[in-house]
């Protein structure tokens, strides 16, 4: 019997009486090769810091998604050039309203920054929704469905949706979200929403760059009063009890009165303005012009009374001090004396050779010492 070569059918030998198996038919490549090639051959071609800052004044997104990848990259030469194009950047932003949103989980954020954006829209402005998407703590992966739950918002060419990973660390999350605000504000966006990951952490960081904080709420979901920390409803300056319609009306009515009794028991805000609570359906689409209204009557009255630029400065302060403590920490850790010493000092202080503070203090003077 001939050796079996890979190519033929054994059970066609001879020696295998009343077998025949014919030759199939050759299975066809899953990808057209010629497309294939003509994908693979055609590469992204590099862009100077003068290409960016152009595509992005003339508005173009496509650009403008690469700026923000360029600075979401932890790369340092990614880093480099994305900080190039925000100096450039900076005087053309600025004149857009920043509005924070969060809310508990399952409130319809997404349901109702799609029902806000399309009033924005419809009105004549341009959109960005910077979404802050939580990341897996094991895995470090997002999935990062903003563009799927908002289908109407996503087709427009006035709106620009850019989920982004939180990826462990939320104070490089809001430092990135902070430099892309000031890029879509560049490309002309005239209103910017960011949408948090939920209640939480994250809302002190996205209070201290936005201009309005909106707090999400559901009616009817167990004790209104308990399901939130005092803290966030200190910062909100407006309430909305979405998805109030249906047999849920009464509820959301009810939560709207014990949502003002609650805000009354806050000393003033610095702003004059009297957090208001509001209820909406942003499925049906009722109540959700009447927010985006009491939003811009918020922006007109900071504008009079001088809060709104008095705020801005003081966020800008904030995101100095801010990016000084970032990058000393990032200085810290990739400096490659504390790289090789910071696994023998862990050690030390798994085997209680010594404490984590006196191991923190020898680091750190080790570090400063080679600078």
């Amino acid at each position: 019997m001939d050796v079996w070569d890979g190519q033929k059918h054994i059970e066609n030998d001879p020696a295998y009486k009343g077998l025949n198996v014919n030759k199939g038919v050759e299975s066809l490549p899953s990808v057209n090769p010629d497309a294939a090639k003509r994908f693979l051959g055609r590469k992204r071609s590099k862009l100077k810091v003068e290409d960016y800052v152009k595509g992005i004044l003339d508005g173009d997104v496509t650009i403008l998604s690469r700026a923000v990848t360029m600075i979401e990259s932890n790369k340092p030469e990614h880093q480099a050039v994305a900080q190039q194009i925000i100096e450039k950047c900076v005087p053309y932003a600025g004149k857009s309203v920043r509005l924070g949103i969060t809310g508990v989980p399952g409130a319809g954020k997404s349901t109702f920054i799609e029902a806000l954006g399309m009033h924005i829209l419809n009105d004549g402005g341009k959109l960005a929704v910077l979404a802050i998407d939580p990341s897996s703590e094991r895995s470090k992966g997002s999935i990062l469905g903003d563009k799927t739950r908002m289908e109407k918002l996503s087709a427009e060419k006035n709106a620009y949706i850019r989920p982004s990973p939180s990826a462990g660390s939320l104070g490089g999350v809001a430092r990135k979200t902070r430099e892309t605000i000031i890029l879509c504000e560049a490309a002309g966006f005239d209103t910017i929403f960011i949408e948090t990951v939920g209640v939480g952490q994250s809302e002190t960081a996205v209070h201290s760059m936005v201009d309005f904080f909106l707090l999400l709420m559901l009616a009817g979901a167990g004790d209104e009063l308990q399901g939130i920390k005092r803290g966030i409803m200190e910062m909100a300056d407006a309430i909305a009890i979405n998805k109030a319609d249906g047999q849920n009306v009464q509820k959301a009515q009810m939560a709207r009165t014990e949502y003002r009794n609650a805000l009354h028991l806050f000393p003033p805000t610095q702003s004059g303005w009297i957090p208001r609570v509001e209820t909406c359906s942003a499925l049906l689409d009722e109540g959700v012009d009447d927010v985006w209204h009491m939003i811009l009557e918020y922006v007109n009255n900071t504008r009079e009374n001088g809060f709104f630029k008095a705020n801005r400065r003081e966020q800008s302060k904030y995101w100095m001090f801010e990016t000084i403590n970032e990058q000393l920490k990032n200085s810290f850790y990739q400096h490659s004396e504390i790289k090789n010493e910071l696994g023998i000092y862990e050690q030390k202080v798994l085997n209680d050779e010594t404490s984590s503070f006196i191991a923190a203090r020898e680091l750190l003077d080790k570090y400063f010492d080679k600078l």
